[in-house]
């Protein structure tokens, strides 16, 4: 049995066209989906509404009537799918709620944002930064962007990016204490560290094999990555350090990668959203530039 509405658009095709062979023409249907929508719809109404013999079909009194009524019935359910689907890029507006990492959200999200927000005026764009993943169901967060590992099936996730930890620091540095050979060189010389607010403690470095070590002493700390970055190129200590931000100064000699034979495997950089039924033109923009954005294995090679 056929649905009310599809019922209803067969029906005024039908009583539009010369025959019903016309209007399945029309509607890309066949003559006898045409044919069985009318006797369902004569059938529930309890009303003949075509005359029918061998070479024609001559719609009824009552047919007409309907045909009028039901032609206005159509036309609104189509306007108002219209008026839902997504708008012109010129005119995108509305609120964009994200969240992401620190470092990243400061020094890659933020420009991009920025740049979003001049080409789109209309656009909203509300930007939570931290380094705990947000509950972006209750925080009712529309786009994240995370390193490390998603498990959450309320999550739509594309996976844009190999993220890699270097161990850096400067060439002054090394020249003054000496390129560190094991682990147990490294705790005899300056590192940097990033305290999480949580604990009180430093965030550990992550080693291959899923292991941890954690710095017994360190010469800077801080809560905030990019701070713990810039202290690295200042040449305040030893630092672990994503790959997003370290392979341009690894290429222009800016910072030298040590213990290589220590870092964990990459972790896959996600752009994500909840899944929350259909989604905003321009919720979809500021997703879609966001993959774009990190997936440009020009803007972010894997490897110095």
């Amino acid at each position: 049995m056929l649905n009310r509405l599809e019922m209803l658009r067969l029906f005024v095709a039908a009583a539009e066209a010369k025959s019903f062979k016309e209007a399945a023409l029309r509607l890309h249907v066949s003559p006898q989906a045409v044919t069985r929508a009318v006797q369902e719809l004569e059938e529930h109404l309890g009303e003949l509404l075509f005359h029918r013999n061998t070479r024609a079909n001559r719609i009824t009194d009552f047919g007409a009537r309907l045909a009028a009524e039901a032609r206005g019935a159509v036309q609104g359910v189509d306007a108002l799918f219209q008026r839902a689907s997504p708008l012109p890029d010129n005119e995108l507006a509305g609120l964009v709620r994200l969240t992401a990492p620190k470092a990243l959200g400061q020094h890659f999200v933020m420009p991009l944002l920025a740049e979003l927000g001049r080409e789109f005026p209309g656009l909203r764009l509300d930007l939570r930064l931290s380094d705990r993943p947000a509950d972006v169901v209750d925080e009712q967060i529309d786009i994240g962007v995370r390193v490390g590992f998603l498990r959450d099936s309320r999550f739509v996730a594309r996976a844009v990016a190999k993220v890699h930890f270097h161990t850096v620091a400067s060439p002054a540095l090394l020249d003054a204490v000496g390129e560190p050979r094991t682990l147990e060189d490294l705790q005899q010389r300056p590192v940097t560290v990033v305290m999480d607010p949580a604990t009180g403690k430093p965030w550990p470095w992550f080693l291959k094999d899923g292991e941890e070590w954690q710095p017994q002493t360190w010469a800077f700390a801080t809560d905030e990555t990019l701070a713990e970055f810039a202290a690295v190129r200042a040449g305040l200590g030893f630092g672990q350090v994503v790959s997003l931000l370290t392979i341009p100064l690894l290429r222009s000699g800016e910072l030298r990668r040590v213990l290589p034979q220590q870092e964990p495997d990459p972790w896959n950089l996600y752009v994500y959203r909840p899944q929350r039924g259909p989604v905003a033109a321009r919720i979809r923009l500021v997703f879609d530039r966001l993959v774009e954005f990190f997936a440009d294995r020009e803007r972010f090679p894997e490897e110095p």
